[in-house]
């Protein structure tokens, strides 16, 4: 995919040499002449210097082209004008930056594909790692309806050398929770498991399950202290 990013800070940076590394093509567009030349140097991207809000830089970097354009910048108010301009070019997938909560509805109607909420993000990882230190990492879906946990099964566990249907079977077992990948090793690839899929000590686990059974999830696991 060719993907423009707007913004050449450090979100903007990490952005495009993640992105790069996965196999994509990538431009920056940054008003600082400095962050050009390291994203050309040390990054290896195209770098557009000028405002990302400038319809001539635009056109410059391609955006007529682009699969997807992130808008990287720390203020929303030219965010939103990258929004809007992105989908007057007709770019399919327009992800943006989100500082102010104030600014969520603007970025739909402008026509974001995707918002993100960078204070949020923060601020859920915090709160997960004190309310949840036994969870390796935690995502919330659908407003924070459902759970995803990446749980590390210890040596001794009421899970270990059973099977996943077994597991199910359990009454103590939450509900509604479902185990939908394993990982026997660190080495190894994450898989899909199925019923009959032994569960071992020292493996990963990811489950999904309801905000409201994370709790009783890990007691039955044997994690809560």
């Amino acid at each position: 995919m060719y993907i423009i990013i707007g913004g050449a800070g450090m979100m903007g940076l990490d952005l495009a040499k993640t992105l790069l590394d996965s196999g994509h093509t990538i431009a920056v567009i940054d008003i600082n002449p400095l962050a050009c030349q390291y994203a050309r140097e040390k990054i290896g991207v195209m770098a557009f210097e000028g405002s990302a809000v400038n319809t001539s830089v635009l056109l410059e970097a391609g955006i007529r082209k682009a699969d997807a354009f992130i808008a990287a910048l720390p203020e929303d108010a030219l965010n939103l004008a990258i929004v809007t301009l992105s989908k007057h070019y007709q770019v399919s997938q327009i992800l943006v930056r989100m500082s102010d909560r104030d600014f969520a509805a603007p970025y739909q109607l402008a026509g974001a594909t995707h918002i993100i909420s960078t204070s949020e993000l923060a601020i859920a990882r915090i709160v997960n790692a004190i309310e949840y230190p036994q969870v390796d990492a935690m995502m919330h879906f659908e407003q924070g309806q459902i759970e995803v946990l990446k749980l590390s099964i210890p040596p001794v566990c009421s899970v270990v050398g059973r099977t996943i249907a077994e597991i199910a079977r359990d009454p103590k077992f939450p509900t509604g929770t479902l185990i939908i990948g394993y990982q026997a090793h660190p080495h190894e690839d994450l898989s899909i498991p199925n019923g009959g899929t032994v569960l071992e000590g020292g493996s990963t686990i990811l489950a999904v399950t309801k905000p409201h059974l994370v709790h009783q999830m890990l007691d039955f696991m044997g994690l809560c202290s």
